[in-house]
């Protein structure tokens, strides 16, 4: 590396993203902080049927990010198949995985142990729910939203907005 050069840093931020959350954005922001681009991976599952289409699902991750501060390079992508093999093709350093209890510390001290067995290269970075957003989780949103809750405590505007527009339309 030549002297004031340096090396960019790359995250990868896995998840389902259905629907982005204020929790997720937490995460995200945390996550700017430490490294230089963050790609937020939304996972396509062929055996769940999702809320929003994966094309849906990236429009509400880049319109919430275009209006927020964060201090990396944010892009998004799709991907099918292992996070490792995603983390792989953007050059990523470290997979970025929120913790919000000690449940979700078990689970994801397991899913790290496989992936540093498939992918010793990938680091993984835990990173703690803020208090106010421990509690938040996609599934819980959509299922307030899908009974007519206000969710806008739980979700950024763009997400509160097209929430409403999807369960109008059911």
């Amino acid at each position: 590396m030549v002297s004031g050069e340096r090396t960019r840093r790359v995250a990868l931020f896995a998840g389902s993203f259905d629907p982005m959350t204020k929790g997720h954005l937490d995460i995200l922001t945390q996550a700017s902080r430490l490294f230089d681009r963050v790609v937020v991976a939304i996972g396509l599952h062929p055996g769940k049927a999702p809320l929003f289409s994966p094309d849906e699902r990236a429009a509400l991750v880049r319109g919430v990010v275009e209006k927020e501060r964060l201090e990396a390079e944010i892009v998004v992508s799709y991907f099918q198949g292992l996070t490792v093999d995603e983390a792989h093709r953007h050059g990523a350093v470290a997979l970025v995985r929120g913790i919000r209890d000690s449940g979700d510390l078990d689970y994801e001290m397991q899913l790290a142990g496989m992936n540093v067995r498939l992918a010793p290269d990938v680091g993984t970075v835990f990173l703690p729910a803020s208090v106010e957003t421990r509690p938040i989780t996609a599934t819980l949103v959509r299922q307030i939203a899908g009974l007519g809750g206000d969710v806008s405590g739980f979700v950024p505007p763009v997400v509160a907005d097209a929430l409403r527009e999807k369960f109008v339309r059911h």
